[in-house]
């Protein structure tokens, strides 16, 4: 370890790990990384090696070099939050078998967790909308929500911000993020790991902090490093200034445009130039919110005098202030307006460019200027409808007024939502003004839109409050509907009943428009199929019109009482207008009354009674809370990984097949495989809530595997669903049914996809249950950065196509068995694999030393309970310990 040195505030005295003579062309979260290997080397497992490859960053073989990270604080939610709580008990079940202490399984750092992905939108539109969703979330989730608070009271250094309190990301923001940790006499910077892929929006504060699946993080809150490639960084630098009308949203769908067709997946990036002091930390929270969908591990803001002002106007202490920014002057990580890093490779936008967007109907990267939407909903509205369907069709829907004529197209869910947006005042203000206009002048939505808000945080429903702007919103069907992810998650909710009738009845094709960060297939609701990102102000737009086939440029939103046309420009307010109201509205008192007791939750969540016991009872007869099978058959010692032989195709995939197609988070189908496993538990259809819920339920997950609506594998072409041809006697199946006739059989599974295989969010399930269905392999084209890592986490192979070969080039058509060789050398980088008649050889991406010993290992809770048992001393074989 390098010697400490002392860093001296008007507060005190610091340790520190200086980084005095570190060449100036390192980028700065690359000076965080070697601050952290220098700091925590143990000639172990963090080595000088590691910290010497960080100064030499930028070589090939820097870039080639593994590193492992200390992280300062592991980041959770609920809905990953549970089922990585789920696996911590069944490790205390292992370890007490054992003959040890159940309590040496807990947190070493900080682990933080926010309820936030239960709210559901059932009720929305009335002032009472929040109340009454809150109260049906406690009524589902009591069960789940005992088990969180078991957690709280078990586990030392595990807290929770009970439900209520605001999304994850936005009380990381506004309240829980140090940027500069300070303990025991020392001072480093806040390094944050979350199960969250938007665990990136803390970047725009200068943390550092990416998403990691909830396999990893149990294996960082239990003490082990987090072993990573050193990375590439791409340096971003924006020149000039936001045009008037532009907002932070088409700002950040332009960003992730740009950044998807440059190519970073497993990068950094790093916001520099001019421009970057033009932005709000507001702002720059939201470009880092949306890391994932840009494919970058992280895009990174340094701290400059907007941190600082941040910091101060959200209530935090004079002390860690006054330490955040001496500690980056002193350690190099002060954003200097004139450097420029000596990045991997450098990007350019003129913020003067950008103007107003979506981005839709299936990805966040597929951005549409607003003027050129309608043109391009009309080119891809026939490929979202089944075949043979007429886009000009209309239908009539019977709605409670009057029956009403719906075309294709149709906005049914109108959702101002997510922490990407909520959390920035300016385009929540701009709402609230655009909706007080709208309202003005006569203007109502259109009565089949679902119109639901789900603010970020408390403070925004304060500041909106204070600037008398709820009334108007209010007006608008925009009443609060609960303080949660809701809409951007998929707890939309049902449609409202007409509509749903006419969507499922009549094959009525509607859109959904949020300000959100994410619009996959199936995602916000099973009953839309195509989804739209927007600004707040664009959200409520789309409401007025009700229909996504309107030019919002030049046609009219309807006409004021005099019978004039009004138009998207005349509701707009001024950029002046919304600052002069951020300045009038907003104090750091509003964020110290609203995190005040940010632990302590309401009456509700102080009343449920929870066990506090080191070793959970765990009740037989749940259907939330199940014990998983994770360490069945384990042995004392791992083995070296056997070939896989005989395996038949699960299913044969597209491109862009996200982690909602693999796991889905919304509500859970009567008609589905784990509807009708729930059901014959004595489940009412109205009780069957969410996937997300349940993910503390291994045969519920198991059975949702791949059952996302909009899935469509190509063994049963024409066939959407969660659906497979059993090859053993070529009928269709359910993928659960077929899983569990190839696993009767002693068949092993494998999945083919294509590029960008598990996009979207860092769903540890999306690997835990195809690992129970008996899943051993994944080829792909190529891998999402997270998903890859839960892959090896459950001890799923990784492998990918080499350079021009897929499933089409090769001729493979899913219906060969494939046998995958020379897998006790997993290092050697490539395996041979053999499809029926066709032989290629595969890339094993299996990327560092620390990956090829948890592939071996059998996975990340294996390794790790075997690491915790040679710990404490223990020669007895865990099998002996169920």
């Amino acid at each position: 370890m390098t010697d400490p040195a002392r860093l001296s505030t008007a507060y005190g005295d610091y340790r520190i790990t200086p980084l005095d003579g570190i060449p100036d062309r390192l980028p700065y979260s690359i000076r965080i990384l070697l601050e952290n290997v220098l700091r925590c080397q143990d000639d172990d497992r963090v080595t000088r090696a590691q910290a010497d490859a960080l100064i030499d960053w930028g070589s090939a073989a820097s870039l080639r070099t593994a590193i492992e990270l200390t992280p300062s604080r592991a980041f959770l939610h609920d809905t990953n939050g549970v089922p990585a709580l789920v696996d911590l008990a069944t490790m205390r079940d292992a370890m007490a078998a054992l003959g040890g202490d159940p309590a040496r399984v807990g947190p070493s750092i900080p682990a933080e967790l926010v309820v936030d992905h239960s709210v559901i939108a059932d009720f929305f539109g009335t002032p009472d909308a929040r109340e009454r969703n809150v109260a049906l979330e406690y009524e589902r989730n009591a069960e789940r929500y005992r088990f969180l608070k078991w957690g709280q009271h078990a586990l030392d250094g595990f807290e929770v911000v009970p439900p209520g309190s605001g999304i994850m990301h936005q009380v990381n923001l506004e309240r829980l993020a140090r940027v500069v940790i300070a303990e025991d006499g020392w001072a480093y910077p806040d390094v944050c790991l979350g199960t969250d892929s938007h665990t990136t929006m803390i970047n725009g504060l200068g943390v550092l902090g990416w998403g990691i699946g909830g396999i990893d993080a149990e294996a960082v809150m239990l003490g082990e490093t987090f072993g990573m490639l050193i990375p590439r960084v791409v340096g971003f630098r924006l020149t000039g200034a936001l045009p008037a009308g532009a907002t932070a949203t088409d700002l950040v769908l332009t960003v992730t445009q740009l950044l998807r067709a440059h190519g970073v997946v497993g990068s950094f990036v790093e916001f520099f130039g001019d421009g970057v002091s033009r932005l709000s930390l507001a702002d720059r929270a939201t470009i880092a919110n949306m890391s994932p969908e840009s494919g970058a591990t992280c895009i990174y803001f340094p701290i400059d005098d907007e941190t600082i002002r941040y910091l101060r106007f959200t209530g935090r202490d004079p002390e860690r202030v006054a330490l955040v920014e001496a500690y980056a002057k002193r350690q190099g990580l002060w954003h200097r307006r004139g450097h420029t890093a000596d990045y991997t490779e450098t990007i350019e936008l003129d913020l003067g460019t950008v103007t107003a967007s979506l981005a839709g109907p299936r990805r966040p990267q597929d951005r549409v200027a607003l003027a050129d939407a309608q043109a391009s909903h009309h080119a891809t509205l026939p490929d979202l409808l089944p075949p043979g369907a007429d886009a000009a069709e209309r239908f009539i829907v019977e709605l409670p007024a009057a029956p009403t004529a719906l075309g294709h197209g149709a906005v049914a869910i109108a959702a101002i939502t997510s922490c990407t947006n909520t959390s920035n005042p300016a385009v929540m203000l701009a709402a609230g003004l655009f909706a007080r206009n709208a309202v003005a002048a006569g203007l109502a939505t259109k009565p089949w839109v679902k119109t639901t808000l789900s603010p970020g945080s408390l403070v925004v429903t304060q500041y909106l409050e204070k600037a008398g702007l709820t009334a108007p919103l209010d007006a608008l069907g925009f009443a609060t509907a609960g303080y949660g992810c809701m809409t951007c998650i998929g707890a939309s909710g049902p449609l409202i009943p007409a509509v749903q009738d006419a969507v499922r009845e009549q094959g009525l094709a509607v859109a959904a428009v949020l300000s959100g960060n994410r619009n996959f297939d199936g995602r916000i609701n099973p009953d839309v199929r195509m989804n739209y990102l927007a600004s707040p102000p664009l959200v409520i737009a789309y409401a007025l019109a009700g229909t996504m086939d309107i030019d919002l440029a030049r046609d009219a939103l309807g006409s004021d009482a005099a019978g004039r046309p009004i138009r998207l420009a005349d509701l707009w307010p001024a950029d002046d207008e919304i600052a002069a109201l951020i300045a009038q509205t907003l104090s750091p008192e509003m964020f110290a009354e609203a995190y005040r007791d940010v632990f302590a939750g309401d009456e509700r969540w102080q009343s449920l009674a929870a066990p506090a016991e080191a070793v959970f009872d765990w009740d037989p007869d749940s259907t939330y809370i199940r014990r998983p099978p994770f360490f069945e058959g384990m042995s004392a010692t791992a083995d070296d990984p056997a070939d896989i032989t005989g395996a038949r195709v699960l299913a044969l995939l597209g491109d862009s097949i996200t982690t909602d197609h693999i796991s889905p988070a919304g509500a859970i189908p009567a008609a589905s495989v784990a509807g009708r496993y729930l059901a014959g538990l004595g489940v009412p259809a109205a009780a069957l809530n969410t996937y997300a819920s349940r993910r503390g339920n291994h045969e519920v997950m198991m059975r949702g595997c791949f059952a996302n609506v909009r899935l469509r594998n190509r063994l049963l072409p024409g066939v959407e669903g969660g659906y497979t041809r059993n090859l053993l006697d070529g009928s269709q199946q359910t993928i659960f049914d077929a899983a569990q006739a190839y696993r009767a059989a002693g068949v092993p599974l494998v999945v083919i996809g294509g590029a960008e295989y598990g996009t979207g969010s860092s769903r540890d399930w999306a690997a835990k249950a195809p690992a129970l269905l008996g899943v051993r392999a994944v080829l792909a084209a190529s891998f999402e950065r997270i998903h890859r890592a839960n892959l090896i986490g459950m001890g799923i192979l990784p492998l990918q196509f080499l350079p021009g070969q897929g499933a089409a080039e090769l001729g493979i058509t899913g219906a060969e068995p494939i046998d995958i060789r020379g897998l006790a050398d997993p290092g050697a980088g490539r395996v041979r694999v053999r499809a029926g008649d066709i032989a290629f050889e595969a890339a094993v991406r299996l990327d560092t030393p620390r990956e090829r010993e948890l592939y071996r290992q059998g996975g990340v809770m294996k390794y790790v309970l075997r690491r915790q048992r040679e710990h404490a001393g223990m020669i007895a074989d865990p099998r002996s310990g169920r």
